[in-house]
């Protein structure tokens, strides 16, 4: 098994030619793919794609760049989009204080709508975060002690000492292709000491395409070359890794299973 647990299909790029994407991931081995939201608009088509395709499924959500332009998306909205049997997820949602394209207390509080919806649905919470490695432990430590909930981290770039602060949290890490770069010295490191049942790969496809095919636009077809490239570091077999980080995106997306 091989699964792409983070990618945009109904983004620029991919959207235009996505039956032959589609096509193209599963002639490489992919056997599942996420199909992630991060504005409201897209909610409908990203579950469309996954309503029409038996291997995707869906995640409702609003990214922390676009929390001011959602002013209206609270945890009732998320929770009644999340109820569609291919919404598997919530988010993305988060922090990200490198651009700060929305108002700070703005992305906090829509964090906070979005961790209220996936304890109150089970689903799991998919978190981006980026320059906010401070607030973002906090938030969730102080949410995670009024109630659990599933989450990961996505497309982790952050520091060793936040991927131990999540691990202890209980969450889970997904590593993206930014991770065969050739400046991605830390990121390599990290990606070696993540215990082998919170560990997840992903493709965030269109986007940071993995070493053969850097500058290139991102496909979910890639996430075997991430998987290739992250068994090499740990020194694991590929097909164990593969079948390993497939069985920890079931475990955690539990709804997949159902």
């Amino acid at each position: 098994m091989l699964i792409d647990s983070h990618c945009h299909l109904n983004y620029r790029g991919l959207v235009e030619d996505q039956a032959a994407v589609l096509d193209r991931a599963r002639a490489r081995g992919v056997t599942g793919m996420l199909n992630i939201s991060t504005r409201a608009r897209e909610w409908d088509d990203v579950i469309a794609t996954a309503d029409r395709e038996p291997d995707v499924w869906a995640s409702v959500g609003i990214h922390p760049h676009e929390a001011d332009a959602h002013p209206d998306i609270d945890t009732t909205r998320l929770v009644d989009a999340a109820s569609h049997p291919k919404v598997v997820g919530i988010g993305e949602t988060g922090l990200d204080y490198h651009y700060d394209h929305s108002d700070r207390a703005r992305q906090q509080a829509s964090f906070r709508a979005h961790i209220a919806a996936s304890r109150e649905t089970g689903l799991p919470l998919i978190i981006h975060t980026r320059s906010a490695e401070d607030d973002t432990a906090a938030i969730l430590a102080e949410e995670m002690g009024r109630g659990g909930f599933p989450a990961l981290i996505h497309c982790f770039t952050a520091s060793q000492g936040f991927a131990d602060r999540m691990l202890e949290l209980g969450l889970s890490i997904s590593i993206a292709g930014i991770v065969t770069f050739k400046n991605a010295n830390d990121l390599q490191a990290t990606a070696k000491t993540i215990p082998a049942d919170r560990l997840l790969i992903e493709t965030d496809a269109p986007f940071l395409a993995p070493v053969p095919h850097r500058g290139k636009t991102g496909e979910p077809a890639f996430v075997a070359d991430t998987a290739a490239f992250i068994a090499g570091l740990r020194g694991e077999d590929i097909e164990t890794l593969q079948d390993r980080t497939a069985a920890n995106f079931l475990a955690l997306f539990t709804k997949v299973r159902a």
